[in-house]
């Protein structure tokens, strides 16, 4: 493996149980400094961030990039596997400058605000038919609501908008689910990325031949048409193509799934406050974006560099070309910057967050996420309003990672066969 330098000698391992023991973590790591030297899986060292000012300062700040290949020259690409779908793309999620420009403004069109409010009704359908298919099950047997309503929502939105044909749509999903995971044997990970890379490419060559009325479709045909480009901008290459699709399909979905199955969970360990928003569907924004500020789908995207010293007080400086590791989910549970803040209360009046990133990179398929939770939520409660955790909310299985905050299932009793 080539070096990456570090400047700081890590004592502290970045665990990958997920969930509480994550929560934890980041909050010790927020006690010990504005950023701390963290030993990360294949021997790579970075700087944790958790407290919420640095997050802010760090995201948007001039000295820091998302690109790697660009400021690190000792990088070889592929030589650390589990970090690999992450840095050695050439996304708008790793690009800088014009590069990240050119890309943002490819996609960004079809997630404006008319568009994605354009989708409602498609999601509502959607929504309606995976609700018909729970209240066909028995009702005195406990379902798995995260495999058969949470995943499928957002996964098959995003399909559908990438016509992501049926036969290839179970793998993809299932190597999307596998390269978020950082407590994996190195060998798995290069398999994964490189299945994931195939899959696409399959794709690809899929609407070459049949071109669609579908972003990938469009995608293709701006690489494929862009030398003639008039607005003089680059054309989309090839492996930008690929590197885009990847980003937009896994990141399209991951979130929307970690946001339904968090909230569910939190609402129904919390009956006053469910039966505060059915009193009142008005109230279901409170709902989603509090679940975002508590558990933010996404609590750690790798990586950013420093292309400068960076001097954040207390006897921390990030030298140039060390990695940063910025912890999304730090900024809205900092006791700094919010009381109690492990606690979910949709009554609280701050709620902010920082789960969809801030500046240059910030998400720009949020305004989806949030549509895709304010339909799937409300219509399930109100389909199933005796609805129950199967387990105890605290038993409930996180994801084995860093990267996202995910879990593995939710068991709920739906309640419908109930007078």
């Amino acid at each position: 493996m080539s070096a990456i330098a570090f400047s700081a000698s890590p004592t502290t391992t970045l665990a990958s149980e997920g969930g509480r023991c994550m929560y934890e973590q980041v909050d010790r790591l927020r006690e010990s400094g504005p950023a701390v030297p963290v030993r990360l899986p294949e021997g790579v060292g970075a700087w944790s961030v958790t407290r919420g000012d640095v997050v802010r300062l760090l995201l948007t700040h001039p000295g820091v990039s998302r690109n790697l290949k660009k400021n690190v020259p000792s990088y070889e690409p592929g030589s650390v596997p589990w970090l690999s779908p992450w840095v050695d793309v050439d996304s708008m999620a790793t690009a800088e400058g014009s590069d990240h420009a050119r890309l943002r403004k490819l996609i960004t069109p079809a997630f404006s605000p008319r568009r994605t409010d354009a989708l409602r009704g498609q999601i509502e359908a959607l929504v309606e038919r995976l609700l018909d298919e729970l209240a066909a099950r028995p009702s005195d047997e406990p379902v798995d609501l995260h495999t058969a309503f949470s995943y499928r929502v957002p996964t098959e939105v995003i399909c559908d908008l990438f016509g992501l044909p049926d036969t290839q749509r179970p793998e993809v999903l299932r190597l999307f689910r596998a390269v978020g995971e950082t407590d994996v044997p190195e060998e798995e990970s290069i398999a994964v990325y490189q299945a994931l890379v195939d899959e696409m490419h399959t794709l690809i060559a899929t609407k070459r031949r049949e071109p669609g009325d579908d972003l990938t479709s469009f995608l293709l045909a701006a690489h494929e048409q862009g030398e003639a480009r008039a607005d003089g901008d680059a054309p989309l290459s090839e492996h930008e193509l690929i590197s885009t699709l990847l980003l937009m399909i896994g990141g399209g979905s991951t979130t929307t799934i970690n946001l339904i199955d968090h909230t569910v969970r939190e609402l129904l360990a919390r009956p006053d406050q469910l039966a505060a928003v059915q009193a009142d569907p008005g109230r279901w924004k409170d709902v989603i974006e509090e679940s975002l500020r508590t558990h933010c789908p996404v609590m750690h995207l790798p990586m950013r560099w420093a292309t400068e010293d960076i001097d954040l007080g207390e006897g921390v400086v990030i030298r140039a070309g060390d990695a940063i590791l910025i912890c999304y989910g730090a900024h809205g549970r900092d006791p700094g910057v919010h009381e109690a803040p492990g606690s979910f209360d949709i009554d609280r009046a701050d709620k902010d967050h920082l789960a969809f990133g801030l500046g240059a990179h910030f998400c720009p398929g949020s305004r989806l996420a949030r549509l895709e939770a304010d339909v799937a939520l409300p219509a399930l409660f109100r389909r199933f309003p005796r609805m129950a955790l199967g387990v105890d909310a605290d038993d409930v299985e996180p994801v084995r990672t860093f990267i996202g905050n995910g879990i593995t299932a939710l068991p709920v009793l739906l309640g419908h066969g109930q007078a």
